[in-house]
């Protein structure tokens, strides 16, 4: 893992998510961009951002305010050789995002999990939704109280199918910096008369492709998936929790992964992972 973007609107989740996102770069010795979307063309609601100002000009003053905010919150000599903040016009904040993302290859995208309201196209949250299902690399959506100390348990919340193998490879990545143990659960709605089975042949495949040692799995049944999945994650003091972002989805797949991810980023004090099919 070698750039890390994060996406900042300068509201108080996102500053976590900047804090974040500067510990987990200096831990794993990658580069680190700041940026900010803005549109021109928009009339500000701050008051100390006039809208007549040039693009070039608001561009400046944007990044200041990112220099700024780094200076407040991080420590003093944030500023080093992979460390940069940009300020980037473009009407659509995730393609701002995306077209950087793509512009440095980078491989992981940070965000607050909220964001402020003044602007609806500008709400943190939403932009998380999308580029959840839009980024080209994974999308780390941070909480609104979080913060890395150390990332010991990682949860990785699978089908136990195909499509979860480059997913978990890429979390073993960043598993093996912090020698994380990863626990991969599959909870189900109902009995599966062959689950047992499925989670054999899946451990099989998965340590063919994932040469990572420190990995458990285990298989659950329950009615309330949502609420199960928080309660486990507080059991195991989870400090990651990751999912599979998937364009097939039948009833219990739809729950446990497209409408369960997003769930989970809005309501869970875990920061989560999540890895888009289409990417793999």
């Amino acid at each position: 893992m070698k750039t890390i973007i994060h996406a900042t609107d300068f509201s108080q989740n996102a500053i976590t998510a900047l804090k974040y996102a500067y510990a987990l770069s200096k831990k794993i010795n990658a580069s680190l961009w700041v940026i900010h979307i803005f549109d021109s063309t928009r009339l500000s609601s701050n008051l100390d951002e006039p809208y007549l100002f040039t693009k070039e000009e608001l561009k400046e003053q944007k990044e200041l305010k990112i220099k700024n905010l780094c200076i407040e919150h991080l420590e003093t000599n944030f500023e080093k050789k992979n460390f940069q903040i940009e300020a980037i016009e473009n009407s659509s904040v995730v393609n701002g995002i995306i077209s950087k993302t793509d512009e440095l290859y980078a491989s992981l995208i940070i965000t607050g999990m909220k964001g402020k309201s003044d602007l609806k196209d500008f709400l943190m949250g939403n932009t998380t939704k999308v580029l959840i299902e839009k980024a080209p690399c994974p999308v780390l959506a941070i909480p609104e109280n979080a913060f890395l100390n150390n990332i010991e348990t990682i949860v990785y919340a699978s089908d136990f199918e195909q499509e979860d193998i480059s997913a978990i490879y890429r979390l073993a990545e960043i598993a093996k910096i912090f020698k994380a143990k990863i626990k991969i659960i599959h909870i189900s709605t109902k009995k599966e008369y062959n689950a047992e089975e499925q989670m054999q042949w899946f451990k099989e495949i998965l340590e063919q492709k994932v040469s990572y040692k420190k990995i458990e799995y285990a298989l659950f049944y329950s009615d309330d998936i949502f609420n199960f999945l928080k309660i486990y994650l507080t059991e195991v003091n989870a400090d990651l929790v990751a999912m599979l972002e998937r364009k097939k989805k039948g009833l219990v797949k739809k729950l446990f992964h497209t409408d369960l991810v997003k769930k989970m980023k809005n309501q869970s004090n875990v920061p989560l992972i999540s890895f888009n099919e289409v990417n793999y």
